[in-house]
Formats: C-alpha cells, sequence, structure tokens
C-alpha cells in the first residue's frame, strides 16, 4: 500500500483528511501498485502563489502543483518517492462551485491531475499527451466517485 502524508498549512476551510487519504490511496492503488511514497501539502492561495513564483516563474496562485521526484539528477537517490503535490484549498473552492462539484470531489480531481503529472502525464507537451491525461483523469475521477466527469 502506498504511504500517503498529508500536511494541512492553510485555514480556509476544513478538510476531512481521513476521506482524503482513503479516496488517495484508492487513486494510487489503481495507478502505482508498487506502493511509493507521496505527499500532498493543502495550502491557500498564498501559500501556492508562493510556490508557483518559485519554481515555476508564475506569479499567481494556482490549483495544484507537482514535484516529481523521480526526473532529474539524483532521482535515483530515493526511488519509493514519487514526489510531492501542492494543491490551494481555496482556489479549489472556486473551481468545485464553478464546476458543480463539492470541494472533497475537486481536492480528489486535482489529486488525481497531480499524481498522473508525478508518473510523468503532461497536457502541455501535446494535443495528443492531454487527452490521454483527461481520459486517465475521468476514468479515475469516476471509479473513485462513481460520478462521470466532462
Amino acid at each position: 500500500m502506498a504511504a500517503i502524508q498529508i500536511i494541512d498549512r492553510q485555514k480556509k476551510a476544513k478538510v476531512d483528511k481521513r476521506r482524503f487519504r482513503g479516496a488517495l490511496q484508492k487513486i494510487m492503488k489503481r495507478l502505482d501498485p508498487s506502493g511509493r511514497e507521496i505527499t500532498v501539502i493543502l495550502l491557500d492561495d498564498a501559500g501556492i502563489r508562493e510556490l508557483n513564483a518559485r519554481h515555476l516563474d508564475r506569479d499567481r496562485p494556482t490549483n495544484v502543483i507537482s514535484f516529481p521526484m523521480q526526473e532529474g539528477e539524483h532521482s535515483d537517490i530515493n526511488p519509493h518517492i514519487l514526489g510531492d503535490i501542492a494543491i490551494s484549498v481555496e482556489t479549489a473552492e472556486r473551481d468545485a462551485s464553478k464546476g458543480g462539484l463539492t470541494l472533497e470531489q475537486e481536492l480528489d480531481f486535482l489529486a488525481i491531475h497531480g499524481i498522473l503529472h508525478l508518473l510523468g502525464y503532461d497536457h502541455e507537451k501535446s494535443k495528443k499527451e492531454a487527452k490521454e491525461m483527461k481520459e486517465m483523469e475521468r476514468e479515475l475521477f469516476e471509479a473513485v466517485h462513481k460520478l462521470e466527469i466532462r
């Protein structure tokens, strides 16, 4: 089973970490049965804006950022660590409202998106890869929530 750490550094919304961990376990079991480790950090917009500016030179908040540990010069040091995912709960609340989802559903969707990035999926490289990633997001979300998304 995957090792999952959830760090909540925001005060904007109450997140049921036990429920969220269960959803993350389902997602990881389907995607990475080897049981590698991930950390999910829940932030507010100011916190994720700081990460976005520092690591991606984008001085604005975003919904999710992934930090894969399997890339780069020292990727073989800890092969059991898949990486970290930062999620803005504040942005997730706004996106959930716009998309007709609950905050929990939106957090799960963003976690799916982040985990796929950790596993090498990249929607910014090509239309083909974007389509593959979107299909995988739908499949996983439907598996976790028994709810179809568009």
